[in-house]
């Protein structure tokens, strides 16, 4: 028996490599592709919801309300399209007297021949 490990020192090493090494840095790499395929899974879903809501409130904070008639608007407009009232100075007392049927504009259909 040592007379074959003297002989196949080299052979020894090398299957002690393989045997040994080689297989703890394989486990290691299919644990670690594993674990960071598993942080994906649950990172991507959470990404996108942040993106969402994220998006939400940027879309939700470029929408006015016209206090006078209850239209909704987008955008930096700062009149109304229903009623032309004035959306960012609304605390004037003469734009909330006003009837929104005042400032509508009457457009009469006709029928054309």
């Amino acid at each position: 028996m040592n007379y074959f490990l003297k002989a196949n020192k080299n052979l020894l090493t090398y299957s002690l490599i393989i045997l040994i090494v080689i297989p703890i840095f394989g486990f290691n790499f299919f644990i670690s592709f594993v674990g960071n395929i598993l942080v994906l899974l649950f990172l991507i879903p959470l990404l996108l919801i942040v993106l969402v809501f994220i998006g939400f409130n940027s879309y939700k904070s470029k929408i006015n309300t016209c206090s006078n008639c209850g239209a909704v608007s987008l955008g930096l407009s700062e009149t109304c399209m229903n009623c032309g009232a004035d959306l960012e100075n609304i605390n004037n007392q003469d734009q909330l007297d006003k009837k929104p049927s005042e400032s509508t504009i009457d457009v009469k259909a006709e029928e054309i021949k």
